[in-house]
């Protein structure tokens, strides 16, 4: 098995990366969001759980991630997450993953912990200008998740951006690979696809470092 990390700023093209490579694939693969594994918080209200920095490490489920990781490497099926961003509540369904050739996970602190970067045989970067990533955000946030523009421009002053300085900036020091113009840099993923399904990829992350 082959797990690929892709972390990078809010609207850094990172969802979209994962999209395209997947189509690409020629191996069985399986696309996890870092985000459903926010934490969930059923005893709080809703105007308490829409003050939460969700855009902190804090906010994340880091071991559970790691071990949703760790048991499809090993080969065991996991239970499927989801986060419900109108209600920011979890809203797990019944299904189970299975393991398969690849696995994708992406997630703005994917590489915060130390224990899942060690479980990444890939790890990319996505390097993007923030000016354009705060219009893909407010572009997605009214589209998807029912937010205004003054919310979305809010909390991206209050914790996005603070996040991302203090934080997810200098994930890149992790990468294998900074991939610059967001997640529809065509070349990039035809070069990602091809070096996946011929194993170098596997051949890279058996001889270098994480």
């Amino acid at each position: 098995m082959l797990i690929i990390g892709i972390c990078g700023a809010s609207g850094s093209g990172k969802s979209t990366l994962a999209r395209e490579l997947e189509a690409r694939l020629e191996k069985r693969c399986v696309y996890l969001k870092q985000d459903s594994y926010y934490k969930d918080h059923p005893d709080m209200s809703f105007e308490q759980r829409e003050r939460i920095n969700y855009d902190e490490p804090a906010a994340f489920e880091h071991d559970a991630l790691r071990e949703d990781l760790f048991a499809l490497r090993e080969g065991r099926a996991i239970s499927a997450k989801v986060y419900d961003y109108t209600l920011h509540r979890r809203c797990d369904p019944p299904e189970r993953i299975e393991p398969a050739d690849v696995v994708l996970i992406e997630g703005i602190h994917v590489f915060y912990d130390a224990a899942v970067r060690d479980l990444l045989d890939f790890k990319i970067y996505m390097q993007v200008d923030p000016d354009v990533c705060l219009l893909r955000r407010v572009k997605r946030d009214i589209r998807d998740r029912g937010r205004s523009v003054e919310s979305v421009y809010r909390q991206y002053l209050e914790t996005v951006k603070p996040m991302y300085e203090k934080y997810i900036r200098n994930y890149i020091e992790y990468a294998d690979l900074i991939v610059a113009r967001g997640g529809k840099n065509a070349r990039i993923v035809d070069i990602l696809a091809h070096y996946i399904n011929s194993g170098l990829i596997k051949e890279h992350s058996r001889g270098g470092t994480k």
